[in-house]
């Protein structure tokens, strides 16, 4: 029997911090729901902000030689992608931008070059985004509901689950929270069980 796979990016530069703890606990609930997890920390990987230099415009890859080329294609490998952010002045911090930047490569096969960034077989791809602030205000969501749109239309995502949580700025603070660690770990326990189904696994 075929098993899923999983990705998750933990974009947070503190580790164990509240959005790191989460994506943790959401790819619990993933292995123990049966499948294949692999977990990256951005911070720990040599990526450079995109240069804006138009090369996958014509040749569909990156110019630039780093980390990011081989972890876009785990990307594009994964059935469930699991994104997990602080937020940066109501937006995506640093790290997980420049991840998100970098995938202009995918923009470029689909818009530009007209290329399927992934095969059109009819499975179902997922994402999932965990994103964590300090302030009291939701508005700070808005903007990481937008990015990702966008995000998950270049990685021809069509199933997605969302985790967010205000409040919580000092690290480790989540744990004190009354739910927010389970209902992760249920949320990627159920979310993989749904694209089982979806995708006759």
């Amino acid at each position: 029997m075929p098993t899923l796979k999983v990705l998750a990016i933990s974009s947070s530069p503190r580790k164990d911090g509240n959005s790191d703890l989460l994506a943790k606990e959401a790819m619990r609930g993933a292995r123990e729901a049966g499948t294949d997890v692999e977990y990256v920390r951005v911070i720990d990987l040599n990526i450079s902000p995109c240069r804006s230099c138009g090369y996958c415009e014509k040749k569909g890859v990156c110019s630039i030689k780093d980390d990011f080329p081989p972890l876009m294609e785990k990307m594009l490998a994964a059935d469930l992608l699991i994104f997990a952010t602080p937020i940066y002045f109501m937006s995506v911090g640093a790290w997980g931008k420049m991840v998100i930047d970098r995938c202009q490569t995918l923009w470029a096969r689909k818009y530009v070059l007209e290329t399927p960034n992934r095969s059109s077989d009819g499975k179902v791809w997922a994402g999932m985004c965990i994103a964590v602030g300090g302030s009291r205000s939701l508005k700070m969501f808005d903007s990481i509901r937008l990015t990702m749109k966008y995000f998950y239309d270049v990685l021809e995502i069509d199933e997605t689950e969302e985790i967010f949580y205000n409040q919580l700025d000092r690290k480790g603070a989540v744990k004190e929270h009354p739910s927010a660690l389970e209902d992760a770990f249920e949320k990627g326990k159920s979310f993989i069980k749904r694209l089982q189904e979806y995708n006759q696994i």
